[in-house]
Formats: C-alpha cells, structure tokens, sequence
C-alpha cells in the first residue's frame, strides 16, 4: 500500500507553493486470491472522524484541510496520523464476507534544494544521533522495554532524528517514531563494501534486491525522510560510479518521493558514488583517529571538508558521525583520550564550526553514538565501542548534557511554532531517566 505525496526536486518546489489545505493520499492496494470482491476505502482523522473515501485497488484521496506529519519539536501537535482503513468484501459459500486493514498514514512534503532539506516546505535541520540494536544482558536485537527507554531519552535529548546505522531497524521502532515524530535516515545494511570484487555484478544484483525490500516494508512510514543505501564504502574505488549511480538510480525508481544518499568517509576529490546522491552525508573523527589529542586543529579541519564538498557538489551536507570514545568517570585535566572531559571538549569544537555552516549549507548533524554498544574484542576496544554519549546501561556521560542543552537550543530556534517548543524547553524536562 503506498502512500504520498512525498519529494519533489528543489526546482519543481521553489514553483509550487505547499498546498496547505489539501492532502494528497495516494493508495495501491493488492489483493491474492479470488476475483469476486469489492475494496472500500476510509481515511479516519484521529477523532475517529471519515475525511475521505474511495473504491477499488488503486486511487487518490483528497483530504480538505489536512492536518500535516511534522517532526518533535517543530510543530505543536507533532506526528499526526490518520488511519487507513481498507474494507474487502468477498462472497463465499456462506454468504458475503467482509475483512479489515487499518494503516496509520501520515500526510508530508520532502525536498531538497542546493542547501536545505524541506519537510512541508519548512527549513528542517537534523539535530540527533546514530543508533544500535543493542544493550547488555539481551545483546543486539529487538527489546521492547529498552526502545521505550531509548525514546523517552531521545526526547530528553531533544533529538528530532536518527540514521538506522547500518540496517532497518525492527518495525516496531518505525512505528513508535511515527507517533512520536522522529525523524529517520533509513539505511541498508551495505557496509562493508570496501574491496575490488565487493563491487561485482553479483553484490550488484543483491544489493538492489535488498533495496527493494527495504522500500517495500518502510515506505509507508512518514518518520523515512531519506534512503541511504550503504555506509562507509571504498568509494574512491574505479568500479564505485557505475556501482552507485545504478544502485541510487534504482531506489529512486522504487520511491521518487524520497531523497537518497549513503554516507561516506571518502576523500571529496576521489568519491565517485557522491555525483549520485541528494544529500551528502560525511563522517569523520578529527583528533580521535589522527591528532591524537590535538582537539586545537578541529575547527579548520572541518570547514575546510565542508567548503571543498560544497564548493564542488552544491549539495546540502549532514555530518553523519563524529565523537570520542568515552570511559565513564575517567576524568583528566587538561583533557586526555577517553576521559569525558576530551569527549564533551570535542563534540564543542565540531559545534562551533557546524553553527557557522549550517546557516549556509550543512542540514544536520548526528552523534556517534546514541550508547556505547559491544564490538568483536580487539586491542581499540575496551569493551566494545565506547562513543555513547549515554553508557551500555543507558546512563549519562557529561557530553549528554551538552548534546541536551545544544539540541533544545536548536530546536527553540525553529521558527516554525516557536512559542510551542519554548513551552516545552524552559525548565526542567518532562522526560527523566
């Protein structure tokens, strides 16, 4: 069952002005087995209130005075979601035979011009952090316990987004980030993809199988506001253009309405897949992978990799990992590796330089990572991946505090329905460990 309107290219948008009265809900819908039925279809508003009807398997639904999905923070009645609700009829040897699908629908925009990201026309800057699957005593999978926890410290943070690194997550969290408005870079699980032959027509053909699997279980969720279709690949690699230039070419054809991407660590001058993307999505760990503790360099570092991908692709840019790894309670000053000193110290030198350039070009930013998690045991990790800025057990370090007080500065900046965030900003939050 698909669901619109969604991306328009930053041409075709500048001319069209966002329709504000009216949403467009787009439906196909498929049905196995017998011939003999008959489809009914109702969008419900949250009331319980009818706002549109249609039959058969295939239409538009016109909603007057829609009431728009927006993200946490930006609006003041965020995540708003109709219900789709599919009646089929059916005569059997007992008579006629009625059975029922509902699905939660949101209505949005996404677009991308030069150097914005829109969601219903609006300016939306992504202000979060990367995630995992993973906690101690269950290990990596699904928890429900722990993803109402992860989200209700999500909204402390005043997170508004996260990038599924690096696979879909379970459905169940694309469905609570729908109800609770967060946003979602939804990524594939291409990492990896770092030699000659990881670029063969056979990683081709299945990487574009996984796509189109990806697509068909979560485009219907307004939270997905961007594909991306790998991490971290050897993108420099000759074979790297032909490779991404079919792979993106091919989920736009599976979903036009979203922008796709895949983040990259390449060199701005050798990557061949970025000509390919909507948004350019960069990760790097200035002073932690090299200048070792010589946090006085960052600044110039990363103005310089977002000017030379600016000045070269005129592309909106999100800076899609950064951070230190942090043992909590290892305190040093002046700051050293692994303390939380060294950790909240260079999380404040990327910070000054994203607030210079997001009032230009760069339309997000988020942290590596959102908690500590395990990692195959090597002499780099002691005990896993030691990033978070929240532990394993999901407790703070002192860089959440500083993510915290940034995020819902951001976001009382948002000029969309500012009074409404500030209600929520001042004091203390509604939301605690």
């Amino acid at each position: 069952m698909d669901r619109g309107p969604g991306h328009k290219s930053g041409a075709e948008d500048r001319q069209r002005p966002l329709l504000r009265h009216r949403g467009l809900v787009n439906y196909q819908i498929v049905v196995q087995g017998s011939e003999h039925f008959q489809l009914e279809v109702c969008l419900l508003d949250e009331e319980g209130t009818v706002v549109a009807k249609g039959t058969g398997g295939r239409g538009q639904l016109q909603v007057p005075s829609a009431h728009l999905w927006w993200p946490y923070l930006m609006h003041e009645h965020p995540a708003y979601l109709y219900s789709l609700e599919v009646k089929l009829t059916a005569q059997t040897a007992a008579g006629f035979v009625s059975d029922f699908y509902t699905l939660p629908v949101g209505i949005r925009t996404v677009a991308v011009t030069q150097s914005q990201f829109l969601i219903n026309g609006k300016p939306f800057y992504f202000h979060g952090v990367n995630k995992h699957e993973d906690a101690d005593i269950r290990g990596k999978g699904f928890d429900w316990p722990l993803l109402v926890k992860d989200f209700n410290l999500l909204r402390w943070l005043g997170a508004n987004a996260f990038r599924t690194s690096h696979y879909p997550y379970a459905e169940e969290v694309m469905q609570l980030c729908d109800r609770y408005g967060i946003v979602v870079i939804d990524e594939s699980p291409g990492v990896g993809i770092v030699l000659a032959q990881s670029y063969s027509n056979v990683s081709l053909q299945h990487h574009l199988e996984v796509m189109e699997e990806m697509v068909r279980r979560d485009k219907n969720h307004p939270s997905v506001v961007m594909w991306s279709v790998a991490n971290e690949p050897a993108s420099f690699l000759k074979p790297a253009g032909y490779y991404f230039k079919t792979l993106i070419a091919h989920t736009k054809a599976l979903d036009p309405s979203r922008p796709v991407t895949f983040v990259t660590n390449s060199n701005y001058e050798a990557d061949l897949g970025v000509p390919y993307v909507d948004v350019i999505c960069v990760n790097s760990y200035y002073s932690w992978y090299h200048d070792y503790g010589h946090m006085e360099v960052i600044q110039l570092q990363l103005a310089t990799q977002f000017e030379s991908w600016y000045k070269t692709y005129q592309k909106p840019i999100i800076q899609s990992e950064y951070g230190a790894e942090t043992i909590t309670g290892f305190h040093e000053d002046p700051p050293l590796m692994f303390s939380e000193e060294y950790q909240k110290g260079l999380l404040e030198q990327y910070h000054v330089v994203l607030d210079q350039k997001r009032r230009e070009y760069v339309v997000g930013e988020l942290i590596w990572n959102f908690a500590d998690f395990m990692t195959d045991q090597s002499p780099q990790r002691p005990i896993g991946n030691r990033k978070g800025i929240f532990t394993r057990q999901r407790q703070p370090k002192s860089a959440a505090f500083l993510l915290r007080e940034r995020y819902w500065k951001l976001a009382n900046e948002t000029k969309c329905h500012r009074s409404a965030v500030k209600s929520q900003c001042v004091g203390n939050s509604p939301f605690t460990f």
